[in-house]
């Protein structure tokens, strides 16, 4: 199988690649350290999405929440693409706060259980993710033929591939519930966007997040939704999240806290200055997408930025049920941490 990217393209995923499996190489065996008060590594992904982190970088909200607890904390970012990727890096103790979707949150903090206790520390809002074809004859998910290839961050790990497996669950039933990750390929967001647009590769469809869903409905005639997965999940639902081990979280009190008040401080921020939240997902992002469709995702009433998950626990619930997990948890207190925010969360 082909893919034909660009040298940009190419050059993205084999630094992604690189960076990702060095991280787990060299690191992987290596014992998690305790680390100072006043440290913060963040491993985050592509997409509006991550606009509460991006708010906080560039207003440099965890430094002021960490100056006003009596700690200068440097903070460090780190781009990576896909759940299993994110997850290497915060079990090798390259990072310490990790941006995922809520199936990779859930794969490690059921793999970690017991022994680190890696459990969710916030929610980056509630966001529509669309399953988006630039084949005519896919109307549905059923419609998608052996010639067909889906691109996902991470097969059968990513948030986009378990809805995936929930709606094939729902059609095919519970048996069957993997049958379209033959179909499925790893591709970055960037990369399956400008091949979904662009056509003549194998990828004819892509389950991505805002804003590269919105940039291949509007850059190819072809491209329509497929699958949306606010239908799926019966809802508005936190589909990316942030994580991190139980050892940072009880180390560094105060990091960990100065990391939540700017997040919330960044919530705030979006909600009342939507143009400006726009202005700075293009400045850190180096991105070159439209002005005007970032505002349209940034007020669209289905999106949400908050940091109380929402509509996550049947995703676990399944996952479990299939036996993709070995854990069943009770309740989202499980497998998110028990602060503040979190009560009320689902």
């Amino acid at each position: 199988m082909t893919i034909t990217l660009s040298p940009r393209g190419r050059l993205r995923r084999l630094l992604t690649t690189t960076l990702a499996g060095g991280l787990a190489l060299t690191l992987a065996a290596a014992p998690l350290l305790a680390r100072a008060e006043g440290q913060l590594r963040i491993a985050e992904q592509f997409g509006i999405v991550y606009l509460l982190l991006n708010v906080a970088q560039d207003q440099q909200l965890i430094e002021k929440h960490g100056k006003a607890a009596g700690v200068d904390i440097k903070v460090e970012w780190l781009k990576l693409s896909g759940g299993s990727a994110v997850n290497d890096a915060l079990l090798s103790g390259s990072v310490d706060i990790a941006g995922a979707g809520v199936g990779p949150l859930l794969t490690i903090w059921d793999r970690t259980h017991g022994r680190q206790n890696v459990r969710g520390v916030a929610s980056l809002g509630n966001f529509p993710y669309y399953l988006v074809s630039n084949n005519p004859k896919v109307k549905t998910i059923a419609d998608f033929g052996d010639k067909d290839r889906i691109a996902v961050p991470a097969v059968g790990v990513s948030v986009q591939s378990r809805v995936l497996q929930l709606a094939s669950a729902k059609l095919w039933g519970d048996a069957q519930y993997n049958r379209l990750d033959k179909l499925s390929i790893a591709v970055p967001h960037p990369d399956a966007t400008a091949a979904i647009i662009s056509g003549g590769t194998e990828i004819t469809g892509h389950f991505g997040n805002p804003p590269f869903q919105e940039q291949e409905l509007a850059g190819n005639p072809n491209a329509h939704i497929v699958l949306k997965s606010y239908d799926v999940l019966g809802g508005p639902s936190s589909a990316t999240v942030l994580y991190a081990t139980e050892k940072f979280r009880k180390d560094n009190p105060k990091t960990y806290g100065a990391f939540l008040g700017a997040l919330e401080e960044a919530a705030r921020f979006i909600a009342a200055n939507p143009e400006k939240a726009a202005d700075i997902y293009l400045k850190v992002s180096k991105g070159n997408t439209d002005r005007k469709l970032l505002l349209q995702i940034i007020t669209n009433p289905e999106v949400q930025f908050k940091i109380a998950p929402q509509n996550t626990y049947g995703l676990a619930e399944f996952m479990h049920r299939v036996g993709a997990i070995k854990n069943k948890p009770a309740s989202v207190k499980d497998y998110f941490f028990d602060d503040a925010h979190i009560q009320g969360g689902s």
